[in-house]
């Protein structure tokens, strides 16, 4: 039985006439960008509105703290039931009817009276803005191999950027005119949206939509975990990635609004803006993929995450020290990422949708984990416990690395070396 590798090249060599195609241009893959950091976005604005919300509707604490899980859940739940949908429907009209129910529902946020309401709307919030994996995907569809790796890594530049400054805009926004004020800009800068991408978004794709019935198309996605080792490996990367990230991100802001610091929520808001760097490293990590360096570039940026922790374990003496860290954490985080995903859509390019949905599913699990565990051992251990979670995290994921770096094989480099092969063959003739 042939490997993972030689697998993926047959599937390469099949699609030989994709790499004739063209990059998309720079303005559409910015679009594609834009997008996708205003869909995620959503998922996160509530997070400084917590208290605010609870106030204006009446929200005990207990429910108060239930927004941010139900809006998880409802991503969650769309990861595995609507994205995989990108595989057998058109993803232009598919991309346009969600980001208008997205509105729908953004508009139900901003109006809700009640708690009932709101924890629904906010619910079907986080259920829609899965559209964002559907772009990663669609994107990558109209990418030729050649360059997959840089429109993959400019997209999740979009997302990184939308995921670090959805609390910093929430925050001035609901300063200026009220919580309700972020959702109505949100609803209607994803209406806007809408329309744009319903008039560039080319109409058909290079691959045809698979012919499967919803339930197959959902045992399917598990069906590919099963098949492909690749897929299995990368997606236990992005949990270990993620568990990481969100171990700072969902406790950084309590040592900051301690001494010797005591910041604003604004001020903790605005520290999005120093981790926002890792959108250069989602840029770079794509170019070193379609370069056949995947590999090499997953074990330095896993490096970089398990070192982060040093500086930031000094996070309480040194407002310097916990800069670099949140720098090198990020950097690091998104070149992995990348990496993640342009792997494993060249798996089965036809099958976009389902391994980019599955694949995230993992970074959820990966990012609850780390949020639940991190603020847990804040309340017993301190910064310093939360500081050795992390660590702890990112090891694993080197040690993962180093145990199977050698296993499976960079589709990417694979292509390009059947490529070269038979351009020396043709040239021999």
């Amino acid at each position: 039985m042939p490997g993972n590798g030689e697998a993926v090249t047959r599937r390469t060599e099949a699609r030989s006439g994709e790499g004739a195609a063209s990059v998309p241009s720079r303005g559409v893959v910015i679009l594609f960008a834009v997008a996708c950091g205003a869909a995620v976005a959503n998922v996160y604005f509530s997070q400084p509105l917590l208290a605010t919300m609870g106030h204006d509707l009446g929200m005990s604490a207990a429910l108060v703290g239930s927004v941010v899980t139900l809006t998880h859940v409802g991503y969650g739940l769309g990861l595995f039931f609507l994205v995989p949908l990108g595989d057998v429907a058109d993803r232009r009209r598919l991309i346009v009817a969600q980001l208008l129910l997205l509105v729908v529902a953004l508009a139900v946020v901003a109006a809700a009276s009640t708690a009932a309401i709101l924890l629904a709307g906010l619910a079907a919030t986080g259920l829609l803005a899965v559209v964002t994996q559907t772009l990663v995907a669609f994107a990558a569809s109209l990418a030729p191999p050649a360059g997959r790796g840089r429109v993959v890594g400019l997209v999740t530049s979009g997302v990184v950027i939308g995921i670090l400054l959805a609390r910093t805009a929430s925050g001035l926004l609901a300063d200026l005119a009220g919580w309700r004020s972020v959702y109505l800009a949100s609803a209607s800068l994803t209406a806007l949206l809408a329309l744009v991408l319903y008039r560039v978004l080319p109409r058909h794709s290079d691959n045809p939509p698979a012919t499967l019935r919803y339930g197959q198309l959902l045992r399917s996605t598990l069906t590919l975990f099963a098949r492909e080792r690749l897929l299995r490996i990368r997606a236990l990367f992005g949990l270990l990635i993620f568990a990481a990230f969100s171990t700072l991100w969902s406790s950084i802001a309590l040592p900051l609004s301690e001494a010797p610091y005591v910041w604003s929520h604004s001020a903790i808001g605005a520290l999005g803006l120093i981790g926002a760097a890792g959108a250069l490293a989602a840029t770079a990590a794509g170019r070193l993929n379609d370069r056949g360096l995947s590999r090499q570039t997953t074990g330095i940026a896993l490096a970089l995450l398990a070192a982060s922790w040093l500086p930031l374990a000094f996070t309480r003496s040194s407002l310097w020290a916990m800069v670099v860290g949140v720098i090198l954490l990020d950097l690091a985080v998104q070149a992995v990422h990348v990496t993640n995903q342009t792997l494993i859509y060249a798996l089965h390019p036809d099958a976009g949708s389902r391994l980019i949905g599955g694949y995230m599913v993992f970074y959820s699990i990966g990012s609850a984990t780390g949020a639940i565990a991190a603020t847990s051992l804040y309340a017993v251990g301190g910064w310093g416990a939360v500081c050795a979670l992390g660590a702890a995290f990112s090891c694993l994921g080197l040690v993962l690395w180093v145990f199977t770096r050698h296993s499976t094989s960079d589709p990417a480099a694979m292509a390009t070396s059947r490529s070269e092969a038979r351009a020396f063959s043709a040239n021999g003739e």
